[in-house]
């Protein structure tokens, strides 16, 4: 089963529901809510190679800058869809 949807700035994302489900992802995420530092560690964990830097494109500055705020909505985006979807 995949994980689809889209982020609230227009990023698709595709994921296998066995990343979501991968416990290691969620020692990331609870390491990330203390450290921010944790952020990388989150994205490698939760899109592959491909969707990383899709991830990456979609929110680099004109100056070809990825601002790591920027990379973190659109995770927190990603997991407030599935949130949403779970609850329907």
């Amino acid at each position: 089963m995949m994980f689809t949807g889209k982020t609230k700035s227009g990023f698709a994302y595709c994921i296998p529901e066995k990343r979501i489900q991968n416990m290691e992802l969620l020692d990331a995420l609870t390491e990330l809510e203390t450290n921010g530092a944790a952020l990388p560690k989150v994205v490698n964990l939760l899109l592959d190679a491909n969707a990383k830097q899709k991830l990456y494109d979609h929110v680099r500055d004109e100056d070809g800058t990825v601002p790591v705020e920027a990379v973190a909505t659109e995770i927190y985006d990603i997991f407030q869809n599935g949130r949403q979807a779970k609850n329907s």
